[in-house]
Order: structure tokens, then C-alpha cells, then sequence
């Protein structure tokens, strides 16, 4: 394998029944680019480990890390990142309802030496009509609070720098607040439509109000963080 200049990070957790069929899919997409696939396997008490070890013959390009205990969505996305070997990292959630033939859309607007990351926008959700009026309600919410601009946090496929990721600050449900992080670090976020699926097999690991409890915490330290931040400023060696 040639030099990996992108390396695709899936966080997943009790999700056997999804990870190979995705895995052959972000394949396909990314055929024309040296690339690598890193799944996190964040503590699954499924089959979801041995899944995907069975899937490396079929794909060497893939990579399977496995946490010790469940320790969130925005961790698997940190140890996948570090982990990483390409300039670009390219996220997406593991339950099969990003589709990965978007990716090199979100890929061609890196392009712009100002754009630290490119996020999608599910044009059209396929999930149900509470979940859409949570997720509405939210992106309101945390917009009216950061001044974001951001319609669609919730979105887990985006393409980011690496260099750019590694220097937010991390904690916890981090990966909510992507938009509003790499913008505080005075980059430029490209936005983009994509498709959105269906669920075709196991269960979401969140609900509504268990989202709700966790955001408003966090939305007020991520403003906090705005607050505290000085603005990008050149450094020269002289």
C-alpha cells in the first residue's frame, strides 16, 4: 500500500449485523484513492469485533481497534484519529445510515486552503418524526447559543483535517460540537447535502432526552470555550 492520504474512521458499537456490508461500501467509494479504513469498536458486547476481523482477508486496507469499555462516540472518533495515518480523516456513523458514495463529495471541498472541514447535511432524514423535531429543536438551540450556522450537527459524515482535529479540545460528546470547534479555531466549514438511510438492522444508542440532558451542559462549556479562545495568529521560527 501506497502512501494513505485518507483515512475513513467509524466509530461503532453493538453493530454486527451493519459493519461488514458498510465497510464494503466505503471500499467501492474510495477505490480511487489510497485510503484506509479504521473501525472503532467501542466496547460491543455483540459480534461486532469478530465481524470485522473476519472482514481484514477480504479488505487490507482495514484496521479494527476495540476499547476495553464503552467509552462514547466522541472517544472511538479521538482513537481512530490519533490512530490515523492519513491528512484527512473522514467520519461517519456505523449504523449504515450514512451513505459512503458521498464521501468524495465532501473530499473535493477540502480543496480551499481556509476550509479545515466539510459536513454533511442529510437532505432528506430518515428517522422519526420525534427524532427530526429533537434534532430541529437542538440545532436552534445550540445555534442560538454559539452562533454556529450550522442546520445539521447531528450529521456524523464529515471530512476534516487531521491536523485540524487533533488540535480541538477534547471532551465528551465533542463530536456534537465539531462545526462550532474548528470554526473557533478560526477555519472555515464547507457544508454539503447527502444522503441519509434507513436503519436496516439494531437499535440507536441514544434517545431523545438522554440527548437533551448531556447537550445543555456541554453547549455552555463549548461557549465557554468561544469566550476563552484568542483568535489563530501566524507563529514564525525566527
Amino acid at each position: 500500500m501506497g502512501e494513505i492520504a485518507v483515512s475513513v474512521v467509524v466509530p461503532v458499537k453493538d453493530e454486527a449485523g451493519n459493519v461488514a456490508p458498510l465497510a464494503r461500501e466505503i471500499a467501492a467509494a474510495m477505490a480511487n484513492t489510497m485510503h484506509e479504513i479504521i473501525f472503532v469498536d467501542d466496547g460491543s458486547g455483540d459480534g461486532t469485533a469478530d465481524a470485522l476481523v473476519a472482514l481484514k482477508a477480504e479488505l487490507p486496507q482495514l484496521r479494527v481497534l476495540r476499547h476495553g469499555r464503552n467509552l462514547g462516540q466522541s472517544r472511538g472518533l479521538r482513537t481512530g484519529a490519533v490512530a490515523a495515518r492519513g491528512a484527512v480523516i473522514v467520519t461517519l456513523d456505523g449504523d449504515g445510515q450514512n451513505d459512503p458514495a458521498d464521501i468524495p463529495k465532501l473530499l473535493a471541498l477540502l480543496a480551499g486552503a481556509d476550509v479545515g472541514m466539510a459536513s454533511g447535511v442529510r437532505a432528506r432524514r430518515r428517522d422519526s418524526t420525534s427524532r427530526r423535531m429533537a434534532s430541529r429543536l437542538g440545532n436552534g438551540l445550540r445555534n442560538f447559543v454559539l452562533g454556529d450556522g450550522a442546520t445539521d450537527t447531528g450529521c456524523g459524515l464529515k471530512a476534516v483535517r487531521r491536523d485540524v482535529f487533533l488540535a480541538l479540545p477534547y471532551f465528551d460528546h465533542m463530536h456534537r460540537f465539531l462545526i462550532a470547534l474548528v470554526r473557533r479555531e478560526g477555519w472555515k466549514v464547507a457544508f454539503a447535502d447527502v444522503n441519509h438511510r434507513p436503519r436496516l438492522t439494531g437499535q440507536s444508542k441514544y434517545t431523545n432526552f438522554g440527548r437533551l440532558l448531556v447537550s445543555i451542559h456541554d453547549l455552555l462549556g463549548v461557549r465557554w470555550l468561544q469566550r476563552r479562545h484568542r483568535g489563530k495568529a501566524e507563529t514564525r521560527e525566527l
